[in-house]
């Protein structure tokens, strides 16, 4: 079943000039394989695609069932330069954590969230 990352995993954004951080962390650690495995530095640098990023890092931090991505260049120059609304890019995690990821079946009594129907 496909469903999107938010049902397994929260997130939060921060930044430094003009790099974003974003982290993500496992509901249960049942869903921490699932994430290791599809959201990788490739998927989230086509996901931020149109922001144009010049590299996108991943750290694991496995007994946190967690993960932080670096993205450079992806806030147009930062607070102090853009004109963008939001230029801390605390938007950012919101457009990952709508990422739709494959899940097995019978991880679905680990997700978080009402169930609904599967994308």
């Amino acid at each position: 079943m496909r469903v999107p990352l938010y049902r397994l995993a929260h997130g939060r954004t921060g930044d430094k000039g003009d790099r974003s951080n974003i982290s993500l962390v496992a509901w249960h650690p049942a869903l921490w394989p699932v994430l290791v495995d599809q959201v990788t530095e490739a998927v989230v640098a086509e996901r931020f695609a149109h922001r144009r990023p010049s590299g996108v890092k991943r750290y694991l931090l496995p007994q946190l069932h967690a993960m932080n991505f670096v993205l450079d260049h992806v806030l147009d120059g930062g607070v102090n330069e853009s004109l963008n609304l939001d230029a801390h890019g605390k938007a950012l995690v919101f457009w990952l954590l709508d990422l739709p990821v494959s899940l097995p079946s019978c991880l679905r009594p680990y997700l978080a969230g009402p169930p609904g129907p599967d994308l």
